[in-house]
């Protein structure tokens, strides 16, 4: 049967990313809606709704017209355009501009490898490349293994005029839109239309692509915004004056990367909620701190890596930063430690936590408290707050074990987490063994291992890769590493399993101090001891034999901890650890 589509068919009006584009423009056309500063040189550049609007339709223009890219249809993806871009303006425009013509949007993980990097843009057949002008040298170290793909390259710059390089044909993106017109007729797409194409960081071999439609980011977009609406303050803020409902008014930084997961879907959101949105380039705490300052910013996204930086950064009380008050952590388990730590410094700060994937667009779970617990004092909100957190409107989470039944919610049988949502990817891009794997018995299979309490929180256990065996029991690593990061003397803490002779794998720790502190390997040992084992929290057997203390734990593309690297690089590591099996027992 052929898909009906609108107007021909006129109740069925279709979910596209450019009515989220239009609607700030309608109702503030002249307030300003972008603000973005650049990170190098400290230049601000500021745009009005009507402004920005104006941008988006000149480069649909030069995408449709100069460019020539073909639009898709449902099941089949319309020309890829990659962006290999940092938090800018023209990367938000190129958000919506290139799905808004009917093309595939692949923002490029810049962190990624080399290696990675050209694999994505030959697997995904990008035809044209925008590009950033402090990613020139990246681009071009691998111009002569991308150069047969890509048709266009272009270049994204606040300077005006190119630079000197051999890339052939290169186009300047501010000419670019300066010879188109400042209108645009949007073609009237089916809402199965795929939008964007988003890579895997690769951490288990070459990264896979997962693909989402407008239906699918629109339906993402409007459910995480009625999730926080509804969403309720516990008493204990309310008590603080800290009951704040942002709305219209709240004033996002897109910190968490563009190129990774549409940036937790942040800019989707932010301007459907006509959101003044503020960039930055990319991240420094400096430069953080100075915009939450200046542009008096409610609400950041961030991983606990940043956190942990920000904890460190022996200037934050000179900054004014009382207006940011929600602060989601993504990217791994927000650490109870860490969250009292840095509200301690910051007490304007409420830290929550939420899970999701790069195949689940990403958001599917958050940190929020239910109507029949708000009235729990600070240490029981707060420990809420630190888990994964609850289903989201519009997505079904079950925790099951390995015949796929739902685990008990005793907050301790742990088992895999599958979901389904109208927004998780149908299938990985060009990939249908990958895609087979990936959805099972009419669920989408997480890989990543939890628990489950009876008010129904979620809280991860580990990924089932990093989950350490030590006989037959199994050592969740992100158990220990909360543990750990409870400790006042540390910054960062992470665990893996190393290679035992009798039990397969024993925990090692590797441990980062935070300035200013004075801390041995047998202090990591001594506090889990009182903290952990005394406390019923772990068993004395899940002590880890190893420490190491360094300031070099590697992290991924997304600030997460790096696990495959530390194991493919075991030895480096063991040979600063400490054994610390006589006081471990």
């Amino acid at each position: 049967m052929e898909a009906r589509t609108y107007p021909e068919f006129s109740t069925h009006y279709p979910l596209l990313l450019t009515t989220i584009m239009r609607r700030p423009v309608r109702m503030y056309p002249d307030q300003i809606g972008v603000v973005y500063r650049n990170h190098l040189s400290g230049e601000y550049f500021r745009f009005t709704w009507s402004q920005w609007y104006r941008r988006v339709c000149q480069l649909a223009n030069a995408l449709s017209s100069e460019l020539g890219v073909v639009a898709g249809t449902p099941g089949e993806p319309g020309d890829r355009i990659a962006t290999m871009a940092l938090n800018t303006h023209r990367h938000l425009e190129l958000y919506f501009g290139v799905p808004g013509v009917g093309a595939t949007l692949h923002p490029v993980n810049v962190r990624l490898s080399p290696e990675h990097i050209v694999y994505t843009i030959r697997h995904a057949q990008d035809r044209v490349l925008f590009f950033d002008d402090a990613l020139l040298p990246l681009v071009e170290g691998i111009y002569d293994h991308i150069k047969d793909v890509v048709q266009r390259f272009v270049y994204l710059s606040d300077k005006p005029g190119l630079p000197d390089t051999r890339i052939a044909g290169l186009i300047h993106y501010e000419d670019l839109l300066a010879r188109q017109p400042e209108q645009f007729d949007w073609p009237a797409l089916h809402e199965d239309v795929n939008a964007t194409l988003c890579y895997t960081t690769g951490t288990t071999g070459q990264p896979k692509g997962a693909t989402f439609t407008h239906r699918q980011l629109y339906l993402m977009t409007v459910h995480v915004m009625a999730q926080m609406a509804i969403a309720n303050t516990p008493s204990i803020d309310i008590e603080d004056g800290l009951g704040v409902r942002l709305g219209e008014s709240a004033v996002p930084l897109l910190n968490t990367p563009m190129f990774h997961i549409h940036a937790w879907g942040a800019p989707f959101i932010a301007v459907y909620s006509a959101q003044k949105i503020v960039l930055h380039g990319t991240f420094t705490v400096q430069g953080f701190c100075e915009l939450v300052e200046r542009e008096k910013v409610t609400s950041v996204g961030i991983v606990a890596t940043i956190a942990a930086m920000l904890l460190e950064y022996p200037d934050l009380h000179k900054y004014d930063l009382s207006s940011l008050v929600r602060v989601n952590v993504g990217g791994g388990a927000l650490p109870l430690g860490l969250k009292k730590k840095l509200e301690a410094l910051i007490p304007s700060f409420r830290m929550s936590s939420g899970y999701g994937m790069t195949e689940t667009a990403p958001t599917i779970v958050t940190s929020f408290i239910k109507k029949d617990l708000v009235d729990l004092d600070r240490e029981q909100t707060d420990a809420l707050l630190v888990k994964a957190g609850l289903p989201i409107l519009g997505v079904d989470v079950e925790v099951v074990d390995d015949d796929g039944r739902p685990v008990p919610k005793d907050d301790q049988t742990v088992g895999e987490i599958v979901v389904r949502a109208p927004w998780t990817t149908e299938r990985y891009f060009r990939d249908p063994e990958k895609s087979a794997e990936l959805w099972r018995g009419g669920w989408l299979h997480t890989g990543d291992l939890a628990k489950v309490d009876a008010h129904g929180y979620i809280t991860i256990a580990d990924r089932i890769k990093d989950v350490i065996r030590s006989g037959a029991e199994m050592v969740p690593t992100v158990l220990l590493e909360n543990l750990i990061a409870m400790a006042d003397f540390v910054q960062e803490a992470t665990v893996v399993g190393v290679p035992d002779p009798v039990w397969g794998e024993r925990p090692m720790a590797l441990v980062s101090v935070r300035t200013g502190f004075e801390a041995d390997e047998y202090a990591v040992i001594d506090f889990l001891k009182t903290h952990g084992v005394d406390t019923g929290r772990i068993t004395k057997w899940m002590l880890p034999k190893l420490v190491a203390i360094t300031r070099d734990i590697p992290k991924t593309s997304v600030g997460k901890y790096n696990k495959k690297r530390i194991r493919d690089e075991l030895d480096r590591f063991l040979a600063i650890a400490r054994d610390v099996s006589d006081r471990a027992g």
